[in-house]
């Protein structure tokens, strides 16, 4: 090859690398833009506390006044057979039975609250670190070591998205859907 043909060839072999330098220069700092556009919902994913205080009181408000109602209902009933009656016996006893088990309910209910609760600020801490995994290419697994996030959780997203296990989302009572909804939380944080 001649020198001409040298130089042309290292010309254009030049030029060709500078368009691509340029493009991925180009491509870093949209990306860059991205990450800056999506960190702060991320990160609120990370700090969340799950519902807020307001929320938590409404939610506990609904579902134990829908039990309350239901054992109200039953009282008037037999306050209603005692005065259509004008027979008291075992009235109290039935208004006592009535008031352990809307205790027991209660009990119940409130439980059942709590856990969700618990479980809506670990479905967020997940999104948030699906999420970070997916924007800047982080283990995951080792992040959530460094949060206390059970290693066995981490892994409940991946073998969801594969469809691989079934039910694998039932670890520690946190129901079936945990997998989909970090899944379902990272698509709506971008936007997908």
């Amino acid at each position: 090859m001649s020198r001409a043909a040298q130089r042309t060839t290292r010309a254009l072999t030049d030029q060709q690398l500078a368009q691509q330098n340029q493009l991925i220069s180009q491509s870093n700092q949209q990306g860059q833009q991205d990450r800056s556009l999506m960190m702060p919902s991320i990160q609120s994913l990370l700090a969340s506390t799950g519902y807020t205080p307001q929320q938590q009181s409404a939610i506990t408000q609904q579902s134990l006044g829908a039990a309350n109602t239901a054992f109200d209902a039953l009282r008037q009933r037999a306050a209603n057979r005692v005065a259509a009656t004008n027979n008291s016996a075992g009235f109290g006893d039935l208004t006592a039975q009535l008031g352990r088990e809307q205790a027991q309910t209660d009990a119940s209910q409130a439980q059942r609250n709590q856990i969700a609760f618990a479980n809506q600020a670990l479905r967020e801490h997940l999104a948030g670190l699906g999420a970070l995994g997916q924007t800047y290419g982080i283990d995951t697994n080792l992040l959530g070591r460094a949060m206390g996030v059970p290693a066995e959780l981490l892994g409940v997203r991946e073998r969801a998205s594969e469809g691989s296990t079934p039910g694998a989302g039932n670890l520690f009572g946190l129901g079936s859907g945990i997998g989909s909804a970090v899944g379902s939380g990272i698509k709506s944080l971008f936007g997908l």
